[in-house]
């Protein structure tokens, strides 16, 4: 099928991602895609900005009436100061992915993370929200924890190698529980022989590591590219859905591992194309956004079609 194609014109406004680096980025591919279905006439650009020329490139770009931006790698935290109002989950996650103009020359910092997160799972009506397991303690990983909880599953394990991030996310979860809902929220190292017993109970793995994310050529281990190592994982149920937040390679070794168990799989390009889309949504006031044109979009650009 011919997608729509972007038209750029005198009038053509733009949103965009800002990062360093953001070259690599596939948000502009999936969201022109979606723009140019919408009919609606912006672009969406990859803006590379330092950490040095991160307050002069926001400014600038809320007064030439940019539409909106995603913000990536190293700029999340960072861009807490230079707006003028963030949202409940943002703080709450601790990191800012999208800026929406709010008032004369301010931006309105929020999360879509969470949401992104959270969308692939809704469409599972099979999963069992009892023993959730988190691999990994640190950014994402908080994001994950947090959309668990609205989830609410009965019991969430945090796997890490870090100490001080793991006690640090136990802490901040156990803190900010609904107390009208009861969740068990514990951590354990990856060096604990115990954790193998969570593996095999747990209902869903999400995987917040990179481990995966490297060229899938010169690969010595399969050690170095599965969380945790193989062997970690001999005891996984077929019963456990298994969720990469890492969408290249596709599928990683981790997820081609859990192929092997008869898991069901997520990929992290569900998560990405969400996540774009909840942006899309805030700053163009549009509810019904082409997934299905991202979702293509994106794999054409990473060959999977």
């Amino acid at each position: 099928m011919k997608e729509t194609q972007l038209t750029i014109s005198g009038e053509t406004s733009f949103a965009g991602v800002l990062g360093d680096p953001v070259s690599h980025s596939l948000s502009p591919i999936i969201q022109n895609a979606a723009l140019a279905k919408l009919n609606i006439n912006w672009c969406y650009l990859a803006i590379p900005c330092s950490t040095q020329n991160l307050e002069e490139v926001i400014k600038t770009l809320r007064k030439i009436n940019c539409k909106g931006l995603n913000i990536t790698i190293p700029h999340k935290t960072n861009v807490f100061e230079l707006c003028n109002e963030v949202s409940p989950i943002a703080r709450k996650v601790g990191a800012i992915n999208t800026l929406i103009p709010n008032g004369e020359n301010g931006w309105l910092g929020t999360n879509t993370d969470v949401e992104g997160f959270i969308k692939p799972l809704k469409k599972n009506n099979d999963l069992i929200r009892d023993n959730a397991l988190i691999l990994g303690s640190g950014g994402s990983a908080r994001a994950v924890a947090i959309g668990l909880q609205a989830l609410e599953f009965s019991n969430i394990t945090i796997i890490s190698r870090n100490e001080q991030s793991l006690n640090e996310l136990i802490e901040l979860l156990n803190s900010d529980q609904n107390k009208n809902v009861s969740i068990k929220v514990k951590g354990i190292l990856s060096t604990d022989i115990n954790a193998k017993n969570f593996i095999k109970d747990a209902n869903l793995i999400v995987n917040t590591t990179p481990a995966g994310m490297h060229n899938k050529f010169n690969v010595k281990s399969l050690d170095s590219i599965i969380p945790f190592g193989e062997r970690i994982w001999d005891g996984l149920n077929s019963k456990s859905v298994l969720y990469d937040l890492i969408y290249t390679p596709m599928p990683t070794q981790w997820l081609k591992l859990g192929a092997k168990h008869n898991c069901k799989q997520i990929n992290g390009l569900e998560m990405l194309i969400e996540q774009g889309a909840a942006s899309l949504r805030l700053w163009s006031g549009v509810k019904e956004i082409p997934i299905d044109i991202m979702n293509r979009a994106a794999k054409a650009a990473l060959n999977l079609n």
